[in-house]
């Protein structure tokens, strides 16, 4: 070998052990392993790069919470026209949520449709029957509709899932008084009012039945 060869083959050497040795040191992040931000919103940009973050991205809402929040707007501002459009395209995408069917029967009853509500509310007791709220309002459009035995059933029912709730009582008071049961309806204004002291309207008709005059 000639002194020219040994120094090429000298310097190749060297050449190879400061490659291999810059190439396993810490000064290159390590094959398989993320650069990864401690939580969503964390800094990975250093310095130079303080747009460099990991964060999340705002969630949109969904088409049926869009309707949902058109429709209470609406009834809010009255319009039960536009509720109404919306809870039915709401109900096109989800036509078995109760939640959608409570809101559209309450929208219909608001508009005289008591059949449709009466519909709706029926279709939500068959998801929930244990909906103190749906059969109360249930009742309500039954009596409407001149249903009163009907009627009073929901509203029994009504009671027996909920019998703290003071309004339960006042609504089935006013049936029994329009289907002719004055004694039974002082009992549950009574009731009522004895639940919930600050119910002046069941107070009132207390008074005005004790006097013997009619509502």
């Amino acid at each position: 070998m000639t002194l020219f060869q040994l120094i090429l083959f000298i310097a190749a050497l060297v050449i190879f052990y400061l490659f291999f040795k810059k190439l396993f040191s810490e000064d290159y992040p390590r094959r398989g392993v993320d650069f990864e931000a401690e939580n969503a919103d964390a800094q990975i940009g250093g310095i130079s790069r303080p747009d460099k973050i990991f964060s999340q991205p705002t969630a949109k809402p969904n088409r049926i919470d869009e309707l949902l929040s058109i429709a209470d707007e609406s009834v809010k501002k009255e319009d039960m026209l536009e509720a109404k459009k919306a809870l039915q395209s709401a109900l096109i995408l989800e036509k078995n949520n109760p939640d959608i069917l409570s809101r559209y029967a309450y929208v219909l009853n608001t508009m005289n449709d008591f059949v449709g509500a009466k519909a709706s509310y029926q279709k939500v007791l068959e998801m929930t029957p244990d909906d103190d709220m749906a059969e109360a309002a249930l009742a309500n459009v039954l009596h409407r509709l001149g249903e009163e035995t009907e009627s009073v059933a929901h509203h029994q029912r009504a009671i027996e899932l909920d019998p703290e709730y003071a309004p339960h009582y006042f609504n089935y008071a006013n049936t029994l008084y329009d289907a002719g049961e004055g004694e039974e309806a002082l009992k549950n204004y009574q009731k009522a009012y004895a639940i919930d002291p600050s119910l002046k309207e069941a107070k009132e008709i207390i008074e005005k039945l004790n006097r013997g005059e009619k509502l």
